[in-house]
């Protein structure tokens, strides 16, 4: 099967074609969302890092950044640095320019200030943005498409009837050659046996043990037990209201948007799978909404498949955030918020087969650009979102070779 999108010269595919505009440090923030504002069709990755940062911690800010900037959904990227920052937009630059992106690269204490980086990024804007919207969609392979699936304001009907849908959808993907992600493994604890046995070889369950026993040793150690219960306790009182009691339940629903398939890799944050390799992964992070989704696109995925039975109005600014809902109260409630009602898995006792054939035709719509997600047509970016760690150390099994 095939879809319309955007090959770039790292022999990915984009569904999408943005200039980003990113800043290596947030005392860049204004001055890109300036530059971003005054040229349509570029889209601002604000964030609050980039200095300040040591060890691991400012580790996952640079190579989400660089991901963000390789990412296929983006045709070409602006860099605006200050020129004193802990991460060098320099690198941030070359990153870009190693990829193959048309990049441009300004630091605002080389400029004079932020009206003169304003003005030249404008200029340099431009010139990118028009390199943009020369490149043209051709025909790629189902096989292309990395789909990421996140849970947010989670009720009962997301584990009976949405995340199984987008389970199926992400099945059919897989079974064109093509790739899924799960992740939020603080929102898995219980279900590692479930997913080992799905592992296609013993060391990959072994990578599957160890990442969700990590999140749990990591968990463990952030409680406070001189703060109230309501400051460690994993469920939302959301979730609560909306009929999840306990992180059993939201794990042994969770385990549902990613369908069946064989389990092939753990991935680490923002890191792309092994060259040639495709099919189901695992990301190791937890659930924090942005973070998770922000990840996930950095590992590659250029569309994202969101559960939400309370109502989740966010989006991310490089990815389409396709939202699913098994509520049919929600969805008639805010339908301006929603791509994909799954409801009548409940409600009329449609399959989970046939719903997520319809959820993997609308998906396929929207990888072509014939359509718009809610969230796009809002424009809602809510979901960018750097991870942060401090003072923690990943086992060494799973360091980068960097580090």
């Amino acid at each position: 099967m095939e879809f319309m999108g955007y090959r770039r010269s790292d022999g990915r595919v984009g569904v999408r074609n943005y200039l980003a505009v990113i800043p290596s440090v947030f005392c860049a923030n204004k001055t890109v969302e300036r530059i971003a504002a005054a040229v349509p069709g570029a889209v601002a990755l604000r964030h609050p890092v980039g200095c300040a940062q040591v060890g691991l911690d400012l580790e996952l800010t640079a190579r989400t950044l660089k991901a963000m900037a390789c990412h296929p959904n983006v045709g070409a990227v602006l860099v605006i640095g200050l020129g004193c920052e802990r991460f060098p937009s320099q690198e941030l630059y070359e990153a870009a320019v190693e990829n193959g992106k048309p990049a441009a690269h300004l630091i605002i204490q080389e400029e004079g200030g932020t009206t003169n980086t304003v003005a030249r990024g404008i200029e340099l804007a431009k010139g990118l943005k028009a390199q943009v919207d020369a490149m043209k969609r051709e025909p790629c392979s189902v096989s292309e498409l990395i789909i990421a699936t996140k849970c947010g304001g989670t009720d009962a009907t997301s584990g009976l009837a949405a995340n199984p849908a987008v389970g199926n959808m992400v099945d059919r993907v897989v079974a064109e050659g093509g790739s899924g992600i799960l992740s939020e493994l603080n929102e898995l604890l219980g279900t590692e046996d479930m997913l080992a046995r799905r592992a296609v070889s013993p060391e990959v369950a072994k990578k599957i043990y160890t990442a969700i026993g990590e999140i749990e040793d990591l968990l463990k150690k952030s409680r406070d037990t001189g703060l109230g219960e309501n400051r460690n306790e994993l469920i939302s009182p959301g979730n609560f209201a909306g009929g999840v009691s306990s992180v059993v339940e939201k794990a042994l629903g969770g385990v549902h948007k990613s369908g069946t398939s064989p389990i092939v890799d753990v991935l680490q944050y923002a890191t792309a799978p092994e060259k040639g390799k495709r099919g189901l992964f695992l990301m190791d992070y937890e659930s924090h909404d942005g973070e998770v989704v922000t990840g996930m696109i950095g590992c590659g995925a250029q569309i994202v498949a969101f559960t939400t039975g309370r109502g989740n109005p966010t989006g991310h600014p490089l990815a389409p955030v396709v939202k699913v809902t098994g509520n049919y109260k929600t969805y008639a409630h805010m339908q301006e918020n929603f791509d994909f009602d799954a409801s009548g898995i409940i409600q009329k006792g449609d399959t989970v087969e046939e719903t997520g054939a319809r959820l993997f035709e609308q998906v396929l719509r929207i990888a072509n650009g014939e359509e718009e997600t809610t969230a796009e047509r809002i424009g809602g970016d809510e979901l960018f979102c750097i991870a942060r760690r401090h003072g923690y150390h990943l086992p060494e099994e799973f360091r980068m070779p960097c580090e």
